[in-house]
């Protein structure tokens, strides 16, 4: 399968089943698509295929065209052009494969100090009541997480809310715990923790920067986006009091092992500004996301939308590809993309693990396939007493892949989006197999920007 786009003044070529990405010139872009087409009829041989091309209509000379087909054909050859998918064989085996949990979402605290207006969360009630995780659940919490967790060593626990700056004392009790299971279960803990800044002090940015691998800090950009969509509950706004706090806490970890991650919708469609702003407050590690909202409420996203996102993409792209030319470059979470290595194939054809590798802990001790489903009872797992009770569920999320999705199969982003977010399919397609329309159509377009990022830099150096 291949894929070709032109972006900011480079045409692109990604062969989708190789991982292959490929910068050529227009004589080779508009020829490929013949040839892949005679390729796909089972034509192989040079002097047809040009005969074909020469036939074809195209304005370059001769000369041009015959060294373009050489060209593809030389790719072809080393299996970086229309190499087949090596994947799909392996699914039996996929699905067949002993699963082990290695991460846990644990829900401290459903209940928050703010009122943001997008939250999933409801507030933090999670479709339920108000409710602070005790101790001695966290603890079974991190029992179950070692006891499922097999030979597996490195084991992930994001605290998360709601606020769990909330439940302080049991998040530095729970991190206590677990170093203490440690050495005696050969495991070690990376522990990570979101929050929106509102109580974070010195004593607790110490703590963040000791244990914490990773802080998500949650700010929307510009003054009067953030207050706009995360207010207080009595409508004041939260920007004033979370941003010293948050650029204390990004400077003290020497600006790595953070993101300063926000969320723009209907009403800030030019997020480029938003991204443009963090960075200008000092952030070095951004991540600003599409909502994913009820279609009727307004402030979601809507498909007459999507034009203007796609260019903002586009203008985003170009300008932090001229502030890394310029020494302040930063790093936007979306157009992260490995093309040497990348994630491993189970990664890559299921994604995040959620219903198998990866779970969320309620208060309570419910165990739900990820943070997005927590309150959805058909999708109630098990708890931290009796372990998982409901196989049924597991094992479909363990058979969710970009091979049973049905719109994943010719998509070429497929490889690096690994299927989308299971929760956002099912709540607009009722299916975890099925397919969020509008995330996918932004995905591909972070994909291509991404992929013109890396080829706009490689030129530079």
């Amino acid at each position: 399968m291949i894929h070709q786009y032109r972006n900011n003044g480079y045409n692109i070529v990604m062969d989708v089943n190789s991982g292959s990405v490929h910068v050529v010139d227009d004589c080779v872009y508009e020829v490929l698509p013949a040839v892949e087409q005679l390729f796909a009829q089972g034509n192989r041989d040079r002097q047809s295929i040009l005969d074909a091309v020469l036939k074809g209509g195209y304005h370059f000379e001769k000369q041009e065209l015959s060294e373009a087909v050489d060209e593809i054909l030389e790719l072809a050859e080393a299996g970086q052009l229309f190499t087949e998918d090596i994947y799909e064989k392996y699914i039996g085996d996929f699905k067949n494969r002993q699963t082990v949990v290695k991460a846990l979402c644990l829900h401290v605290a459903h209940d928050c100090n703010l009122a943001c207006r997008y939250c999933f969360a409801e507030e933090g009630e999670y479709h339920g009541r108000r409710a602070i995780m005790s101790f001695e659940v966290g603890k079974k919490a991190l029992d179950f997480l070692v006891a499922s967790s097999g030979n597996r060593v490195n084991l992930e626990v994001d605290f998360f809310g709601g606020e769990p700056l909330m439940n302080w004392q049991v998040v530095k009790d729970l991190v206590a715990y677990g170093r203490s299971l440690e050495e005696p279960h050969h495991k070690k803990f990376r522990f990570t923790l979101t929050t929106n800044g509102v109580l974070l002090n010195d004593e607790i940015q110490e703590f963040l920067n000791k244990e914490m691998a990773n802080v998500v800090l949650s700010i929307d950009g510009r003054k009067e986006v953030n207050d706009r969509m995360r207010p207080h509950r009595g409508g004041q706004g939260s920007y004033d009091e979370i941003v010293p706090k948050f650029q204390k806490l990004a400077d003290s970890r020497g600006q790595f092992n953070y993101y300063a991650r926000g969320t723009f919708t209907h009403n800030n469609l030019d997020f480029a500004e938003d991204v443009k702003h963090l960075a200008d407050l000092g952030f070095e590690q951004l991540s600003v996301e599409p909502v994913v909202a009820d279609p009727k409420e307004d402030y979601a996203i809507r498909e007459e939308d999507v034009p203007a996102i796609l260019e903002e993409y586009d203008r985003l792209a170009v300008e932090l590809i001229k502030r890394q030319k310029e020494g302040r470059g930063v790093n936007f979470f979306h157009y992260m993309i490995d093309l040497s290595g990348g994630p491993c194939v189970a990664k890559r054809l299921s994604g995040c693990g959620s219903g198998t590798e990866y779970l969320a802990v309620t208060p309570w001790g419910d165990l739900y396939p990820c943070h997005q489903f927590v309150g959805q009872e058909e999708f109630l797992m098990g708890n931290v007493d009796e372990g998982i009770t409901r196989e049924d569920i597991r094992d479909r999320f363990k058979s969710c892949n970009v091979y049973t999705k049905e719109k994943c199969k010719d998509c070429f982003a497929k490889f690096y989006c690994s299927g989308g977010c299971a929760a956002n399919a099912w709540n607009f397609s009722g299916d975890i197999n099925g397919c969020y329309e509008i995330g996918c159509e932004l995905q591909r377009k972070r994909v291509e920007c991404a992929i013109m990022m890396k080829a706009a830099l490689a030129e530079e150096n």
